[in-house]
């Protein structure tokens, strides 16, 4: 791209789409990485690179052993929460909130992002989530949680040394001060935090200090950050963090959501990763409007690889982003049983239970479109769109026969079944925009088909895809699109993904 084409060019924003939430960003020389919250998916904390801050590639997860990694008992929405990314000494750290199995809050490292990481330390003296860490001029680390409150923390051992202490926690009587980070930037240190809860009065505020204990003055323009009492397409913005641009310019990556439809605004992806500018005025930062498009940066852009459509499962790992309800063992799924197949044999008898063998991908565009070749000829298993265990889409195959599935709360709904003839058969969703009727009009429509042998797609049922949303729903996930075993063993030959036409 020359320099006048990329002058002229925009970028989406969210800069990584899809259920990404809770950012957070260090850099590296010229290099950055960033992590997110996973809740009860596994492998967890997916790592992304980038040089640009615009194109991201996931390199992998961070927590991809059973050893690191405990969500047997974990509820939909539990688990991993809001890790906090930073490199220091030669050494990257990740400090994060296990919410489930009593776990609490742990610390890893590792000498490359990509993996391996090590094994936990557990910080029993680090109480609450979000936990951030930062590091004074003698090399002393303190660790920020959410309250807001501060321990000074040993890293080597997980040993704390007093109790924890208060700091600054946002405007009087806010609710939920958390996501704190903080940083030296000049003569200061600065406490970035979110408050006003992650919902539509979500927000970012700050202050600044003399030492990384305080006492914190409060920025006069708080908060520095909030879509709340707007129409901005973006909402519910906030869980910030910043990081320096290749020219030293100063941005924030935090999340937001997309609402769409009538009201009150359904979004269906979860909380997404974007980025926004920021610019310094007396001491304090000025963040810039959080847009669905980016101005081409000052600095040269750095493309990663292009994902592929298909996955055909050739190989002896699944990709980095391909995530399981809360384990993988390899008993239930495994590429190496059936060479070229992806191979899931049940555990749970419907994505209506805990421990349904599940592997999926997070939807990451507004229309979209999957398919999967999938052979049911010993057991049964299909294709869905999961949000958790109470709101799920699926079509599902046996021997025979195909049916569409919906599970809303408490009702569970055959939609439409049709005979097929026995052998491999090609499941389809497609998900597109709902044209505006009135208030109540669904952000998107979820239609299920079965590719008939001459490529036309035939439909089995088309469901209103509000149902599938946080405001629905409840909790902070997004939606997950992928492959399921609900009796016996069935095989998958390949499975597609792509954007498609709104």
């Amino acid at each position: 791209m020359s320099d006048t084409q990329q002058a002229d060019a925009t970028f989406p924003n969210p800069v990584i789409p899809g259920f990404h939430p809770d950012p957070s960003v260090c850099r590296v020389g010229d290099d950055y990485y960033l992590v997110c919250s996973s809740f009860e998916y596994f492998p967890g904390i997916p790592v992304f690179h980038s040089r640009d801050l615009i194109h991201w590639t996931q390199i992998g997860n961070a927590l991809d052993r059973p050893a690191q990694l405990r969500l047997t008992a974990a509820l939909s929405s539990g688990g991993i929460y809001a890790p906090t990314l930073r490199h220091h000494d030669g050494r990257f750290w990740l400090i994060v909130t296990n919410v489930s199995e009593g776990e609490g809050n742990l610390l890893f490292s590792a000498t490359d992002p990509a993996g391996p990481w090590s094994d936990p330390i557990r910080l029993p003296g680090v109480p609450g989530i979000d936990p951030d860490l930062a590091w004074d001029e003698d090399g002393t680390c303190w660790c920020t949680v959410a309250g807001v409150a501060q321990v000074r923390i040993d890293l080597d051992t997980g040993e704390t040394f007093g109790p924890p202490r208060k700091l600054w926690s946002g405007a009087p009587g806010a609710k939920a001060p958390e996501a704190p980070h903080l940083y030296r930037i000049g003569d200061y240190w600065y406490l970035l935090i979110a408050e006003g809860g992650t919902e539509r009065c979500h927000g970012v505020s700050i202050a600044r200090g003399r030492t990384p204990a305080g006492p914190f003055e409060p920025c006069p323009d708080n908060p520095v950050l909030t879509h709340r009492g707007t129409d901005e397409p973006i909402q519910n913005t906030g869980h910030a963090d910043l990081v320096q641009g290749p020219d030293g310019s100063w941005w924030l990556v935090l999340l937001g959501v997309r609402p769409r439809g009538g009201t009150p605004g359904w979004h269906v992806m979860g909380r997404e990763t974007f980025l926004a500018p920021v610019e310094w005025v007396d001491g304090w930062p000025v963040v810039g409007t959080v847009t669905s498009e980016l101005p081409a940066p000052a600095w040269p852009l750095v493309p990663g690889p292009v994902e592929a459509v298909r996955d055909d499962f050739d190989g002896g790992e699944l990709r980095p982003q391909w995530i399981s309800l809360r384990d993988r063992p390899t008993e239930h799924c495994t590429t190496k049983e059936r060479s070229g197949w992806l191979t899931l044999r049940a555990r749970g008898g419907s994505l209506d239970e805990p421990d349904v063998v599940f592997v999926g991908r997070r939807q990451q565009h507004l229309a979209c479109e999957a398919r999967t070749r999938i052979d049911p000829a010993q057991g049964r298993g299909g294709l869905a769109v999961r949000l958790d265990e109470e709101h799920h889409y699926e079509i599902e195959a046996s021997e025979g026969e195909v049916r569409v599935v919906s599970r809303v709360g408490p009702l569970r709904t055959v939609l439409g079944a049709r005979s097929v003839p026995a052998g491999p058969v090609v499941l389809g969703v497609r998900v597109c925009a709902t044209p505006a009727r009135d208030a109540r009009t669904g952000p998107d429509t979820v239609t299920f088909g079965v590719e008939e042998p001459d490529g036309t797609f035939s439909v089995l049922g088309a469901l209103d895809g509000r149902y599938l949303s946080t405001e629905v729903a409840g909790g902070f996930t997004g939606r997950v699109i992928g492959m399921y075993a609900a009796a016996d063993t069935v095989h998958f030959d390949w499975f597609d993904y792509e954007q498609s036409a709104s």
